[in-house]
């Protein structure tokens, strides 16, 4: 077997937006990807159905797995022809132990790569408004581990970082912040100089605390800080009311889990993000075109009998077209047809194909599509109707109503329900977790229910995009509101009006 090959890769500090292209482009290509517990959930939730996951959980007096194992695990997956990645929060050099990773596969001559990833350093500061440099205040930055080893004291010369007069920024040191704040005074810092603590940052539960250094255990215990935290120690801290600006945002301090379809970029997760919210994506649905076509390439040799083709979802679309190309036929064989789309999402996929659809309901379900085509299908009309497998049976007896309207149901893919692998979808909800899931579809939250079992579901608001996909929410005892219109901007009105009452705005 060929020697494999391992990617050590900065996951970031947790926002998911913050993943570099490169990582995410090798994470995609990943079959082995090794973890710690500084890795954001979202990104988690990137890792690919395909790939193995191994949890080595590292974070300050938690080890999963000594340092050692996780270096042989590198080396034997390696050994075994896999591409693997190391996926490290923040970045893999930055007191990452990323160096002492590299020197067993160095030894054996395993091939490697480093994809830098960004500080939490940098990341968390200026997310809470702190600019970690700035020549009114500083000019110099200092990067300090704040970790210990067991039984032995600081390695570090307070004096001399004193001296510099810089920004100082600790790493894994909440838990000696007491002996970091007395160190640096004891140095000769002046106690009052502006300090803070910076409690996840990057992510919707981040949580900061301004002080002295004189005052910043104590500030810091009476607030209940947790780790992970970074301590940031200088003049810069003083500005951080002055410059926050997450806090500004409408979804400021909120997580939202989005079921999507997998390999689909998600328009919503994106608009939601926009707003401020930190968006878990669970790719907890996957389409795969059904292996036998024959009825669908049959229908294709008379196209010229039917007086509609209606498409229900995107992946509908894309199913037709690649079959349509594989029979060296393209849209002109569709001229005699008229389109339907049951959404705007689908709408679009035939937009990107060079098709109009000549109907499209405001409601965004299989009921309102059957209803209008009923309405507006020509006396004896022919419908083409190439679907998922199990698709619902709403549209169909909407139909059944016309006597004279004849339907040609094929089923073109399989919608798959694929379990999560790295991410712990149990532990998801609760008074820390996710504030509000969002559905698009009743299919994704069927997807939901699969990729997520034991999840108290009575745990959940959901925030939906119609009444059917409500009513698969009901089913599983979620909270459910609808938004107003069958839209993504609707329903991010919907999330945030929810996380208004939420904050008692």
């Amino acid at each position: 077997m060929n020697t494999g090959k391992v990617w050590l890769v900065g996951a970031g500090p947790g926002d998911t937006g913050l993943l570099t292209l490169k990582g995410k482009q090798v994470l995609d290509e990943a079959e082995v990807v090794v973890y710690d517990s500084l890795v954001g959930e979202g990104i988690l939730a990137m890792i690919p159905q395909s790939a193995r996951a191994i949890n080595v959980g590292k974070r300050a007096g938690h080890h999963t797995m000594p340092q050692e194992q996780i270096n042989e695990v590198l080396l034997k997956e390696a050994q075994n022809g896999y591409r693997v990645v190391r996926l490290k929060g923040g970045d893999p050099f930055i007191f990452g132990r990323g160096g002492e990773e590299l020197d067993l596969l160095e030894q054996y001559g395993i091939p490697y790569e480093i994809v830098p990833g960004i500080t939490s350093a940098a990341a968390v500061p200026a997310y809470n408004g702190i600019p970690v440099t700035h020549r009114d205040f500083c000019s110099s930055l200092h990067l300090i581990t704040g970790h210990k080893r067991q039984g032995k004291g600081y390695d570090i010369d307070f004096e001399a970082l004193v001296r510099t007069k810089g920004t100082l920024v600790f790493l894994m040191g909440l838990s000696a912040l007491g002996d970091i704040c007395a160190g640096l005074i004891e140095a000769g810092m002046d106690p009052f100089m502006p300090a803070a603590v910076l409690q996840k940052g990057t992510t919707a539960r981040q949580k900061r605390v301004i002080a002295t250094v004189a005052t910043l255990k104590e500030e810091a215990d009476a607030q209940g800080i947790e780790a992970p935290a970074i301590i940031v120690v200088g003049k810069v801290c003083e500005l951080s009311e002055r410059f926050a600006w997450y806090e500004k945002l409408p979804l400021s301090g909120i997580r939202v889990l989005l079921t999507r379809p997998k390999k689909r970029m998600s328009v919503m997760a994106d608009r939601l993000r926009r707003q401020g919210a930190e968006v878990l994506e669970l790719p907890a649905i996957e389409t795969r075109k059904c292996q036998d076509m024959s009825a669908l390439r049959e229908a294709f040799e008379h196209l010229n009998d039917y007086q509609w083709i209606a498409f229900t979802s995107p992946a509908g679309v894309e199913v037709f077209f690649e079959e349509l190309a594989e029979v060296n036929r393209d849209i002109r064989s569709l001229a005699g047809c008229r389109i339907a789309a049951i959404g705007g999402g689908t709408a679009k996929a035939l937009r990107e194909r060079g098709i109009l659809a000549d109907l499209m309901p405001e409601r965004y379900d299989g009921d309102a599509l059957g209803r209008l085509l009923a309405e507006q299908a020509e006396e004896n009309a022919r419908i083409l109707l190439p679907r998922s497998a199990i698709g619902g049976k709403e549209i169909l007896e909407r139909l059944a109503e016309r006597k004279d309207i004849t339907v040609d149901e094929i089923a073109t893919y399989d919608t798959v329900y694929p379990k999560q692998t790295a991410l712990d979808t149990a532990g998801l909800f609760g008074p820390d977790g996710v504030d509000f899931a969002v559905f698009t579809s009743a299919s994704t939250v069927r997807g939901f229910e699969a990729a997520a079992p034991g999840v108290d579901c009575s745990q959940i608001t959901a925030a939906c995009i119609g009444a059917q996909t409500a009513a698969e929410a009901d089913r599983l005892g979620m909270r459910t509101y609808i938004s107003e219109q069958a839209s993504i901007d609707s329903v991010v009105e919907l999330v945030i009006e929810l996380s208004r009452a939420k904050k008692g705005l």
